[in-house]
């Protein structure tokens, strides 16, 4: 079932509410394998599961970054139909943000560094429209990818200060057999890029070994630019502390293509 009116959810969340848990999948469409492991997910933890997608315009910093965003829809929509999923949001730009619309959510401290600090209003184009998602949805719990770990980290950070009446669960990241992440991304990378592009996940597992010299390694296999890598707390995205859980999180460019990706370490 294809939903494209906030009123029209609404509606159906609510009844959904009296019987059971109500689960959300959000999505910006252009759907792959990672996207349909949190479907499955969402599936095992939840008695409906919407997934929403929505290209988002307020979380671009570059207009052509936003026109060049795919649309799928039709494709999505088949890859959704044998998981069983009870409702598709696919709403419109205008009915996301109403005229007169003029409500931001902002989130300080783990939203500040590394994608903060690249792409200023970035968080707070997803803590808004992700806000936004869990009223229309009404959902008890919501799946994201571990592969955007920074956004998880804010929308986590989110809901515990709004005490907002979500569950937000993180699902792991699922890799390409060669270790790329997958990632809307990565069709728009050329056959040759594409083929260098593991080593981003290979230098980073050497780097959490203990290796030094990932960033000319990168450059050597073909990256153009590495715009950080490095570690962090795992929670706060500050820095590493002693005791605590850190994560290795890395941003790079080849192909002309922005890749991201994020280990335990």
């Amino acid at each position: 079932m294809i939903l494209r009116r906030v009123e029209e959810l609404r509606t159906l969340a609510r009844g959904w509410k009296r019987e059971g848990v109500v689960g959300l999948v959000p999505t910006m469409g252009a759907l792959h394998a990672g996207h349909l492991s949190l479907v499955r997910a969402a599936k095992a933890g939840a008695d409906r599961v919407i997934v929403t997608i929505f290209v988002n315009p307020r979380q671009f910093n570059s207009p052509a970054d936003l026109e060049k965003y795919p649309r799928t829809e039709a494709a999505d929509a088949a890859l959704l139909a044998p998981l069983g999923v009870d409702a598709i949001f696919i709403p419109a730009p205008e009915e996301v943000y109403p005229p007169g619309f003029a409500t931001e959510v902002t989130v300080q401290g783990v939203a500040l560094p590394l994608e903060g600090a690249l792409r200023p209003g970035h968080f707070a184009g997803v803590a808004t429209v992700v806000t936004k998602l869990f009223g229309m949805t009404q959902a008890d719990r919501a799946w994201f990818g571990e592969k955007d770990w920074q956004q998880l980290q804010v929308i986590r950070r989110m809901v515990a200060d709004l005490n907002l009446p979500v569950e937000v669960l993180g699902v792991p990241t699922l890799r390409d057999p060669d270790g790329l992440a997958m990632s809307s991304r990565n069709a728009r990378l050329s056959p040759e890029a594409r083929a260098a592009a593991p080593a981003l996940y290979a230098w980073m597992q050497r780097m959490a070994a203990g290796e030094t010299g990932a960033e000319a390694g990168l450059l050597a296999a073909g990256f153009e630019r590495v715009e950080y890598l490095a570690f962090h707390d795992a929670e706060t995205l500050g820095p590493p502390r002693p005791g605590r859980p850190r994560r290795l999180l890395a941003a790079a460019w080849i192909g002309g293509v922005r890749l991201i990706d994020n280990i335990a370490a």
